[in-house]
């Protein structure tokens, strides 16, 4: 049947969206997620926000008296605060992936509020009654549900992915096989999937700034940049050859770390700065062992034992310090109540991958591996 069709679904802003109808909001008026501000002295952070507050720099992970400062609420400001309920999230997360999992081939969830869906067969691999397919779900979803989602279209699922913030939020955008060069030249490097900030700045000291740059100059000196393995990732991004392959199944090969603190504590840039250790040593140990992942999932417990995780799964497989440091500390700031006392936290990478001849490497990263 040729090229596979992928589909990308993205809730628009899905905690504040929730938010938002459960508490019977106005829309227009910036809300926050996240700790209590205490006018301006919490000590907290924000776990997400409308796009409201985005318009004023507030963003998650951020201090939550820096998003006062920019963003003030009650008798000050505007803005609204809440704390966040993760049932009210799951509920509606269930219900949208459930509509989008029965009009799939093939279906898998990357996060709470994040989809791929395979339908490749179900469009007989018409791209126009894909399109069509999308704008009923995202029609059905906002009628259903009362949620707002992006949804891009395309080959691989790192396009698909970047398609569907083309257009949020409530936008779809299409990109045929050959439409890639057109929809990718002018984005930024950073806006790549597993291009952190050292890298964009590598690439752009060889004067690759945008993705046209790097159609023009070629492989070899996106190799100079990036080294050879990276530059091969993104070169096959760049062609349409990255990964197809939607996951029912993820795979149970995994690596984890987590630390139980001596005392149980409050200190909120101890927790964030453990996080980052736990990742800094995981990845170091995918890059010894030539492995790449493509899931993060964090989980805090707190004193009492209660234990909360969460876990996003990205549209690449990669051994990226950075792109895993910035979605750890995202899905911790999601999950993270900064009011009560935490006992443990861990990260673990999951659904490792290899090159062929390094696979019997993998037997040694077992599913729930979190030792130290």
């Amino acid at each position: 049947m040729g090229e596979r069709i992928l589909v990308h679904c993205d809730l628009d802003a899905f905690f504040a969206s929730v938010e938002t109808l459960h508490h019977n909001l106005d829309p227009e008026k910036p809300l926050i997620i996240g700790s209590d501000p205490k006018g301006g002295n919490g000590r907290g952070i924000v776990s997400t926000c409308n796009y409201a507050a985005r318009e004023f720099g507030v963003r998650s992970a951020m201090p939550i008296s820096e998003a006062w400062r920019r963003c003030p609420g009650d008798p000050i400001g505007e803005a609204i605060y809440l704390r966040g309920a993760r049932r009210l999230y799951r509920r509606a997360s269930n219900r949208v992936m459930s509509i989008l999992s029965e009009n799939a081939d093939l279906f898998e969830q990357a996060s709470i509020d994040e989809a791929y869906l395979d339908v490749t067969e179900r469009c007989n691999g018409n791209w126009e009654l894909a399109e069509t397919l999308c704008r009923e779900l995202q029609k059905r979803i906002l009628t259903d549900i009362s949620l707002s989602a992006s949804f891009g279209i395309g080959p691989t699922r790192v396009i698909a992915k970047m398609a569907s913030e083309a257009r949020k939020p409530g936008g779809i955008f299409l990109v045929t096989p050959g439409g890639i060069r057109d929809f990718l030249g002018p984005h930024k490097c950073r806006d790549v999937p597993g291009i952190g900030p050292k890298a964009a700045q590598s690439l752009g000291e060889l004067g690759i700034m945008v993705l046209n740059d790097a159609y023009e100059e070629g492989q070899d000196l996106l190799s100079e940049a990036l080294g050879a393995r990276r530059s091969t990732s993104l070169w096959s991004i760049l062609e349409g050859e990255s990964s197809d392959e939607i996951s029912t199944l993820r795979s149970r090969k995994s690596i984890g770390k987590e630390t139980t603190f001596s005392i149980d504590t409050k200190d909120i840039d101890l927790v964030f700065s453990t996080l980052s250790t736990l990742v800094d040593a995981i990845t170091g140990r995918l890059k010894k062992d030539d492995i790449t992942s493509r899931s993060v999932e964090v989980k805090i417990r707190y004193k009492g034992f209660e234990t909360v995780s969460h876990t996003r799964t990205l549209a690449v497989s990669m051994d990226d310090t950075e792109t895993f440091q910035r979605v750890a500390g995202n899905l911790l700031a999601e999950i993270y109540d900064t009011n009560r006392p935490v006992r443990l936290v861990g990260v673990r990478l999951g659904e490792l991958e290899a090159p062929p001849n390094r696979q019997s490497k993998l037997t040694s990263f077992i599913e729930h591996d979190w030792s130290n």
